[in-house]
């Protein structure tokens, strides 16, 4: 975290409504609180509610999931211990254990931290050709997810000559490593030294009409099914806009499913929330 990341950070707690909400939602554990219950426990008219979660959610501190049609608000604990550890370990000139207790504390948020980036959740997606959608998909969350997530993609029929030129380019420009993606086969993910998948989402309507491989009984499943790009057609300019749409539509789905409490939530739980951000309408960002 930088300077500028902890500013916007203590700049969002700094306000009084706003503290005492965060204050609320921490209470409240990973689970997070629907919105209209935190306006309440507060004591304040839902739209000014509304304007202090998108202050708090905007500095990476609250992040929102939608169950039936309440958005539910859940404090990110990373964040806020990252922020703490960013003020301690400037203490005594750098040197925190100079500082008793506050060292003590340093020391703490910094074993926290470790134990929640230790679990490593494993997510394969799934399309046909593992040229567009996927290869989008594993790089969207390598990015924004690591170290608690990491992306995987494979196809039924990879395309021979490896993911479309055009989604590199766009990944490239927007600052995306491309460097180890490539299409191939699911199979390639199957054996008995591949890695154990914790999701797998299939992002078209249908994989050439075959069975998924069984990932094993555990494996949450979902389908977010997405325009194919290689099947855009108009002019340069049209499909660029189409491509961008398709991977917008990625990473609001992403973003959303990254924030959700994985380790607190039983298997049943985690398939429902997949399920739901096969809605765009049913995700905030």
């Amino acid at each position: 975290m930088d300077s500028d990341e902890a500013a916007a950070g203590f700049t969002a707690l700094g306000q009084g409504t706003r503290l005492e909400l965060m204050r609320s939602l921490l209470a409240a554990g990973p689970s997070g609180l629907p919105a209209g219950e935190a306006a309440a426990r507060l004591g304040v008219p839902a739209s000014t509610l509304s304007f202090h979660l998108k202050a708090l959610e905007m500095a990476g501190l609250v992040a929102a999931t939608r169950q039936g049609r309440s958005l539910i608000y859940a404090p990110q604990l990373a964040r806020l211990r990252t922020l703490l550890a960013f003020l301690a370990q400037a203490c005594c000139g750098g040197q925190p254990d100079r500082c008793g207790d506050l060292a003590r504390l340093l020391d703490a948020i910094t074993l926290e931290n470790a134990e929640m980036e230790r679990p490593v959740f494993n997510v394969l997606f799934l399309c046909t050709h593992n040229s567009a959608r996927s290869i989008m998909a594993e790089a969207i969350l390598d990015r924004i997810g690591r170290p608690r997530f990491e992306g995987w993609s494979a196809g039924s029929h990879p395309r021979p000559d490896g993911p479309l030129p055009e989604v590199l380019t766009l990944l490239k420009t927007l600052g995306h490593d491309v460097s180890g993606l490539r299409s191939k086969s699911w199979n390639e993910l199957t054996g008995p030294d591949a890695p154990r998948m914790d999701f797998v989402i299939t992002l078209c309507d249908t994989i050439q009409g075959q069975t998924c491989p069984d990932f094993g009984d555990t494996t949450v499943t979902g389908a977010w099914p997405l325009p194919d790009p290689s099947k855009f057609s108009g002019s340069t300019a049209e499909r660029a806009t189409l491509l961008n749409e398709v991977y917008a539509g990625l990473r609001r789905r992403l973003e959303a499913f990254i924030s959700l409490p994985v380790a607190s939530l039983d298997r049943m739980a985690l398939q429902a929330r997949v399920d739901e951000l096969a809605d765009p309408h049913a995700m905030v960002r």
